[in-house]
Formats: structure tokens, sequence, C-alpha cells
């Protein structure tokens, strides 16, 4: 469909937000790093459209405050199942809790992350703590969709600029998907997630 049938629209502070096919309804997504700035983000913006997303799983250690569920109607909150998962534990133990709270995915978003305890994100001494971290987090949560039967039709890995090496050094802005990765500059844990992905 062409743009000028899909057009961007606007909801409340975000700004060019796709619009969808009437038609696909009734989608549940699981939001992982549920809690984090992206995971509440993206479960605000799913909700926005109630008709096309039934059901969000809402992952992390531990519920969204009454602060974030604030931001929601009674209706909006009936729509959210928190599924209380420490992804730093074995695949197994994700997967029987997924289970238990009997998720069905058709779409993923992944945005779980541990940061180093005081230490810049963005400060390259990082990268093999971040890698050491994140990694098996990720692989392990792959592994767990897979004991626990999840066959989504797409996962969505958030990566930053840390991908294109906006962390080592002046890199040209807006970055873009096309881009060459520096992949050469130094180790960074968003390519073997990528890798682990694919």
């Amino acid at each position: 469909m062409g743009s000028e049938r899909q057009p961007l629209r606007q909801s409340g502070i975000y700004r060019n937000l796709p619009t969808f096919d009437l038609s696909i309804t009734g989608l549940k997504a699981l939001v992982v790093g549920a809690t984090g700035i992206s995971g509440f983000n993206t479960i605000r913006a799913l909700l926005d459209t109630p008709d096309r997303w039934e059901i969000i799983y809402a992952v992390s250690r531990s519920p969204p405050s009454e602060g974030m569920l604030a931001f929601f109607s009674e209706q909006q909150r009936d729509r959210i199942k928190h599924v209380p998962i420490d992804l730093t534990g074995p695949a197994e133990k994700t997967a029987e809790a997924l289970k238990q709270a009997d998720v069905s995915a058709d779409h993923v978003f992944f945005y779980g992350y541990i940061h180093p305890a005081g230490e810049s994100a963005m400060d390259p001494g990082t990268a093999d703590a971040l890698t050491e971290t994140n990694v098996p987090l990720f692989k392990n949560f792959l592994s767990a969709l897979s004991l626990a039967s999840i066959i989504p039709k797409r996962i969505l890995l958030q990566t930053g600029g840390k991908n294109y090496g906006g962390h080592i050094g002046t890199t040209r802005k807006p970055y873009i998907e096309s881009d060459p990765q520096p992949k050469h500059l130094s180790n960074n844990f968003y390519y073997p997630q990528e890798a682990a992905l694919f």
C-alpha cells in the first residue's frame, strides 16, 4: 500500500507513528524490558491501537510501577499482563515462566539490557563487560522462546548508537540502517546479538 493510503499519525507525545491495515487485529505482543524507557513507551504505543493489539505481555523482573500504570486507562491496563522474569537465569527457567503465563506472541520487542554498575554506556572500556552480560541474556531468551514453543512472526531487537561506532568518536549523523557497521573498531554486544537473531 502506498503511504497516501497509510499516512503517518500522531498520538499524544508520539509523532510520525505508522498506521496499519485495519484488517489486522487481535495481535499479541511480548515486550521484554517492559519497565525500561523503550519498553514502557513501546507498550504505550501498542495500547494506542486496541483493535490491532489484543494483549501485551510485559516482561521484567518487577511489575510496572503505579506511576507507570497511571498513564493507562482501566481498559488499557486490562490488556497488559506482567510476566515476572529475571533474564539472567537459565533459558529453562525463563521458558517455564513464559509457559506458566500462557504467553503467545505474534511480535517480540526485545529491550532487555544490563548496564555495568557505575560505568558510562558510551565508554569504550565497558565493551567487554557489556558483551559478557548482554549476549547471554539475549541468547538465553531466544532459547527460552524455542523451549516454550513460542514462534513469533517477528522479533525486533533494539540497538543504538554503538552499532555505528558513536561511542568511539565522531560519526556521520543521522545514523541510517544502511551505514556500515565498524565491527573492526571494538568489541560490541550488538553484533553477536544480531548474529544470534539471524
